[in-house]
């Protein structure tokens, strides 16, 4: 027999929808650091991209300020520019389409799997033209896109692709954990993220030369020589990591395994008591790859999603959106993107909600949310 749940009318302390969990170990670690005298990018980071390279089976992996960063800084490493066109989904965070806008290329859209509300991949390959250079998917709430589908298509048209893994660090395809093969892949260290640097990100990538030009990149375009002399011969910005933030991640990347096996434990829970009758749309139910960032259901159409959010937060539990459809805001309709262009991705879009999941919940807290959803959608 499924747990049951009983609603719960004491007074609680309010349930975010994410909350980072930080360990004295690290929060001394961060001591350290400040202590050391050296603050910004340095052993401490060469300590963590060493670290995510064992784990991503001797990879070169580089560290910088944003998982934004490391997209801008691969679309670069593959060569994208004016001219160019590069595939992706309407149902991300803009960032995803705004480092594509950021190199001077073309964002092309392709509407959504609504069963996955990954990009549809049966739409994708339609969506090539001889100025696509690369295809840039997202791995929505850490559920993976196929990997061995979407690398037949970039195979078969010579196409690089950048993966917006930021979601999925721990997430597998086919056995293999996401990272350990693909073409060039991107990670957030987010706050909210499965691990986190507070702040920061870390792309993989293929070889050396990828590696030192993501270093030039991500810092000036800067390039140093023993003697002291530095030289300069292409445009660089700034995106380097500190040291600080890497003491978080060194702590974080030793928890991860752990993080996600809890979010696994929650996300089973939350299917095992979210009741069927309240007509909420549940995410694809995948405890083989996902790691699941998030627990997205949607709501059954016709209920206001910020009357749903507020009467929650009434009941002491937080909800998030994650995310309205990306083309429908005002920089990409002006782009001429429109509503209706993309139905899956604007039905989801105005229907998901990210209900309550970290590693530091109980089961009774998913509990306390599905008494919530019943007070609330009833």
């Amino acid at each position: 027999m499924p747990p049951t749940f009983q609603p719960d009318r004491t007074v609680q302390p309010f349930l975010p929808f994410t909350r980072p969990s930080i360990d004295e170990a690290t929060i001394e670690a961060v001591g350290a650091v400040l202590r050391s005298g050296w603050l910004t990018t340095g052993p401490r980071c060469q300590e963590l991209e060493a670290a995510l390279s064992a784990r991503f089976g001797g990879r070169p992996v580089r560290l910088a300020s944003s998982a934004t960063a490391t997209l801008e800084l691969g679309l670069r490493l593959a060569g994208v520019g004016p001219g160019d066109e590069v595939i992706t989904t309407p149902l991300t965070w803009v960032a995803t389409g705004n480092v594509i806008l950021q190199v001077g290329a073309t964002p092309v859209l392709v509407d959504i799997d609504p069963l996955t509300r990954n990009i549809d991949l049966n739409q994708l390959e339609a969506a090539i033209t001889p100025r696509t250079k690369a295809l840039l998917p997202v791995d929505l709430a850490g559920l993976p896109v196929d990997r061995v589908r979407l690398y037949e298509i970039a195979r078969r048209h010579q196409l690089r692709v950048i993966e917006d893994a930021a979601q999925s660090l721990g997430a597998t395809w086919a056995g293999q954990e996401i990272g350990l093969g693909g073409d060039l892949v991107s990670f957030s260290f987010h706050a909210n993220k499965n691990m986190t640097t507070a702040e920061g990100g870390c792309l993989v990538m293929n070889n050396e030369d990828e590696a030192r030009r993501f270093e030039r990149l991500r810092l000036q375009g800067v390039v140093r020589f023993p003697d002291g002399s530095a030289d300069v011969e292409e445009l660089g910005g700034k995106s380097n990591l500190t040291d600080v933030a890497a003491a978080i991640g060194l702590g974080q990347l030793k928890q991860l395994d752990g993080f996600n096996q809890r979010r696994i434990a929650l996300a089973r829970r939350y299917f095992d008591l979210i009741p069927l009758d309240l007509g909420l749309a549940l995410p694809l139910a995948d405890f083989d790859n996902s790691n699941w960032h998030m627990f997205q259901p949607l709501l059954p159409r016709g209920v206001v999603r910020a009357d749903f959010i507020a009467r929650m937060r009434e009941h002491g539990i937080g909800v998030g959106v994650h995310y309205p459809a990306m083309h429908l805001f005002t920089l990409y309709r002006k782009m001429g993107h429109f509503e209706g262009q993309f139905p899956h991705a604007e039905d989801v879009g105005q229907r998901t909600i990210t209900l309550p999941l970290f590693p530091a919940m109980n089961d009774t807290d998913v509990d306390r949310v599905c008494a919530a959803l019943r007070a609330v959608l009833s």
